[in-house]
C-alpha cells in the first residue's frame, strides 16, 4: 500500500520519498527481487569495506540463495535531510529466513546506515539512489 502511494498523485516531500525508498526496497528484499534493488543502488556506490556496486549485487544474490523465505522487519531510526537532494538514514533491519540450518530458520538483526541522493526536482522513491552504506549485527543484550 505504501509503495502505491509513493508511486503516483500529488508529489511527496523528500523525506517521504526516502521513508518509501527503504519501504521498497524492504519489499523487493522479501521478494527475492535483485533487479529492483540494484536499480536504486547508484552505478558508483562505494563503502568502507571497499564494495562496489557488483559486489552488494552479488552479496544479495548469495542471501537470496541461502534463504527460502524472508521476512524484514524495519524501523527507521533517524532520517536526516541535506537540502532536498540528499539523505542520511539510520534504520534497524531484523531479518528472518528459512534455511537448510538445523532449525531450518535463520534470524539476525542489523543496524544499516545509509547516504542516499536524488536529483533536483525528484518526485518519486524511484530516482533516490544508495551512494554507500555502513552496516553491522546489533550487539546482543547480556545475560
Amino acid at each position: 500500500m505504501l509503495l502505491m502511494s509513493a508511486c503516483g498523485g500529488a508529489r511527496t516531500d523528500p523525506e517521504e520519498q526516502v521513508r518509501a525508498w527503504v519501504a521498497a526496497v524492504a519489499a523487493a528484499a522479501q521478494e527475492k527481487e535483485r533487479g529492483a534493488i540494484m536499480d536504486l543502488i547508484a552505478d558508483g556506490y562505494t563503502d568502507a569495506r571497499g564494495n562496489r556496486a557488483a559486489d552488494i549485487e552479488n552479496l544479495l544474490r548469495l542471501y537470496f540463495l541461502r534463504q527460502g523465505k524472508i521476512v524484514l522487519l524495519t524501523n527507521i531510526e533517524d532520517v536526516t535531510m541535506h537540502g532536498t537532494t540528499a539523505a542520511e538514514v539510520r534504520v534497524t533491519v531484523g531479518m528472518a529466513g528459512t534455511s537448510n540450518s538445523a532449525l531450518g530458520i535463520s534470524a539476525d538483526a542489523y543496524r544499516f546506515e545509509l547516504e542516499l541522493e536524488a536529483p533536483e526536482g525528484s518526485d518519486s522513491y524511484s530516482e533516490w539512489r544508495l551512494l554507500s552504506a555502513r552496516w553491522g549485527a546489533l550487539a546482543q543484550p547480556a545475560n
